[in-house]
């Protein structure tokens, strides 16, 4: 690996116009075709096995045309001081409102509040809904615009008036405030850790190429593979994140190899040879984290880990081809300001100098601060190692009551018209209105259809924590009907979440009594599955990706321990976000810090989507960080000794690294959208924890106290396992090559 990767360096360097050029037309045809691509319809959802996807299914079929995923409206009126909705104006004013929602075409039916008893008890609050015969993602502007303009102008006279509903769901505007924060933090550490601005530049030009050919191959393919915005939106904070990173590796580790005497090419092929090899194996977790997430079967995440998985890919070749390329464009220019000032007589030639591998750095050369933390730890292990492992545990304790659901109108700012119509709804007629299920009864098969669906509904009314049941309503066929129930607690609390366990095993005995299946679906049903599936699949999802991941470690590392601890760390780093999770978004502490307006449940995607993607990126810095040291190791340095030379050598970039990916995660936390902001939090939090806790410190502290036992592996299994030389100690025998080696690329080439 380490030979292949030092000959493509070199090559890269050599011919870098002509690496360029690749990667600039590579760029430009996924602009051209995400420039010429059709608009995105709307994205499918679904839950394959759920029951409330196979209800959802059989509405299809037993009710033709009645557009059951069709988008919908709901006006809530609400009277003034000392009036009430069933006012002679008021309900002038509702009916002229229900008028004008039906002239529009693409309407299916608007509700009269009146006439389908949707006043509230005391008659302060009314509500119409309004069917479209296209879900929300495919209305038309000006369908919207008409829906907007309705509730204006019967706000205009006097009304408490807002919208509710999906009908003014729109696609999702892709806001460049959160990435533009990230890039503005990276480039600053960038120019602080390398200590020249066009070797900062190098890493974010990169980046920002590899993204853009990611987002934007993504967005010619959109329409064809039913992509939707989110799956953009991982690709895009994934892929800048990591690119960003390993170009900085490779760029760092060149700088360090011009610092020991070495030529300009034979500089960056080495440098492939070596970060390039860390580059690549830790790649290769990240795409196995985001790939992983197919099993657990939902089509969605399954896009969402593929794309961002070939985000990666890309965001991999880039470092290993364009950034070579980019250092023979760059000449000497990368090196830090104050070196280059030192350099005698001020040499400005581009010819390479001669190679000087044995040079070392001054003896009396002051520590760095990697150095000298490094050796701290190797001096007071047990300390470290249990402070590590007792604050993190102490801060993952609250994910103990981590409670999972999907957000809903409820959890919007306060400040928008749809979390004032849920509020307005709520107040009217209970928390559980937000919320309703919807029963099918599948009759089928039943004598007789109508002793099933009033059986059904007997059952449900006596039921606790059931505030209304609406008689059953049958199709044409008169074999299916549907029954609406709202619940007296709201969409995402438990007691909803019981109430939907109940009926279906109730609808067991019906069955049993009647023949007739009896199924539960609707939005908060479909929402407490969702919940279900994703809980279910995270056992399954993390033993498929930490044991591949520990598979490919052992053969990086050649060691047994070292991925096992790398694994344990990060089920640690993660364990932890997730408490910091709950306690910001679920219990509200210092929630006002990041303008969290609603608590509530943790966003059901959250723990396999902070595990997939954290998991990667911990084994970035564990790859970074311990290769280093494996190196050092197996160039002949005692075990305490390497881990300092590792610490010196790595522990800046990897910092600097992880600073980075805060800064890019956390600028996400800005957005007014609860999921984005939990999703920014606590990918943020989880890379602080893992990064300068679990690999700075935990690490260093269990490889001193192991010494020599942490790079033991059997010798059957070390027969057995292919050399993939990571620490690049084939390289040797290149020490004394010319910088000339034609043939050898010409070779290359051809592979």
């Amino acid at each position: 690996m380490a030979t292949f990767l030092y000959k493509l360096g070199r090559l890269a360097f050599r011919r870098r116009h002509f690496v360029a050029l690749i990667w600039v037309a590579l760029l430009t045809l996924a602009g051209v075709g995400a420039a010429s691509a059709p608009a995105p319809g709307t994205t499918s959802f679904s839950i394959p096995g759920t029951e409330a996807q196979k209800a959802f299914d059989l509405l299809e079929q037993r009710f033709p045309g009645g557009s059951a995923d069709g988008a919908t409206g709901r006006i809530v009126f609400k009277a003034p001081e000392g009036q009430k909705m069933t006012d002679a104006d008021n309900k002038a004013i509702v009916a002229n409102t229900v008028k004008e929602l039906g002239d529009g075409s693409e309407v299916v039916s608007v509700a009269d509040p009146f006439t389908t008893n949707a006043v509230s008890k005391d008659g302060t609050v009314a509500y119409t809904s309004v069917k479209y015969e296209v879900p929300g993602m495919e209305l038309a502007d000006s369908t919207r615009d008409a829906l907007e303009t309705a509730a204006d102008e019967a706000r205009a006279t006097g009304l408490t008036v807002d919208v509710g509903g999906d009908a003014l769901e729109a696609g999702a505007e892709p806001g460049a405030a959160g990435e533009i924060v990230g890039i503005a933090i990276a480039a600053v550490v960038l120019v602080i850790t390398l200590g020249s601005l066009v070797a900062a530049g190098l890493p974010l030009l990169t980046a920002i190429i590899g993204v853009g050919i990611g987002v934007s191959t993504i967005t010619a393919l959109a329409n064809a593979l039913d992509l939707g915005d989110t799956t953009s939106t991982l690709a895009l904070m994934i892929g800048l994140a990591v690119g960003i990173d390993y170009a900085l590796f490779i760029v760092s580790r060149y700088r360090g190899e011009l610092a020991e005497g070495r030529d300009r090419e034979e500089a960056a092929g080495r440098a492939t040879g070596t970060a390039g090899s860390a580059v690549v194996f830790a790649g290769l977790t990240v795409v196995i984290a985001l790939a992983g997430l197919s099993v657990v079967g939902v089509p969605m995440l399954t896009k969402m880990g593929l794309a961002a998985a070939g985000t990666v890919v890309v965001a991999v070749l880039i470092a290993l081809t364009m950034i070579p390329a980019l250092l023979g464009y760059a000449g000497r220019k990368v090196r830090p300001t104050g070196e280059k000032r030192k350099r005698r007589g001020g040499d400005k030639s581009e010819e390479p100098e001669k190679s000087k591998a044995s040079a070392k750095p001054a003896a009396s050369a002051k520590p760095g601060m990697g150095t000298r933390w490094a050796s701290f730890v190797i001096r007071r292990p047990v300390a470290v190692l249990l402070l590590g492992v007792v604050g993190l545990g102490a801060i993952a304790v609250p994910a103990t009551q981590l409670e999972l659901g999907l957000p809903d109108d409820g959890s919007q700012p306060t400040s928008t018209t749809q979390r004032r119509a849920y509020d307005l709804l709520s107040e009217g007629f209970g928390p559980g209105f937000n919320g309703p299920l919807m029963i099918v009864v599948d009759a089928k098969d039943s004598d007789d259809p109508k002793a099933a669906a009033s059986t059904v509904t007997d059952g449900i009314k006596g039921l606790k924590d059931v505030v209304t049941v609406t008689p059953a309503a049958f199709n044409k066929a008169g074999d299916t009907a549907t029954i609406t129930v709202i619940p007296d607690s709201k969409p995402s609390s438990t007691q909803t979440e019981e109430l939907v366990q109940v009926i279906r095993d109730k609808g067991v005995d019906v069955k049993a009594d009647t023949g007739a299946k009896v199924l539960v679906t609707g939005t908060t049903a479909m929402n407490i599955d969702f919940s279900q599936k994703l809980t279910d699949a995270l056992v399954p999802y993390l033993a498929l990706v930490v044991g591949l991941a520990f598979l490919l470690l052992i053969v990086v590392f050649r060691s047994i321990l070292v991925p096992l601890k790398a694994a344990l760390g990060f089920l640690l780093s993660v364990l932890a976000a997730l408490g910091a999770v709950v306690a910001v978004f679920q219990w509200g502490w210092l929630s006002g810090l990041i303008g969290v307006e609603e608590t509530g449940p943790i966003m059901s995607m959250m723990p396999i989507f902070m595990v997939g993607v954290v998991f990667g990126l911990a084994m970035d810095y564990e790859v970074f960080l311990v290769t280093r040291m494996r190196e050092a190791y197996v160039h002949g340095e005692s075990p305490s000794q390497a881990i300092v030379t590792g610490f010196r050598h790595s522990a800046r970039v990897v910092a600097a690294a992880a600073v980075i990916m805060m800064a890019v995660f956390g600028g996400f936390i800005s957005s007014s959208e609860s999921m984005i902001k939990m999703i920014g939090f606590g990918l943020a939090i989880a890379v602080f924890f893992d990064a300068f806790v679990v690999r700075m410190a935990i690490v260093p502290a269990v490889l001193a106290l192991l010494g020599k036992k942490a790079w033991w592996l059997p010798k059957w299994l070390d027969r057995a396992l292919p050399n993939v030389d990571v620490e690049g100690e084939s390289l040797r025998a290149h020490d004394n090559d010319s910088p000339k080696d034609a043939d050898e690329d010409r070779e290359l080439v051809r592979v």
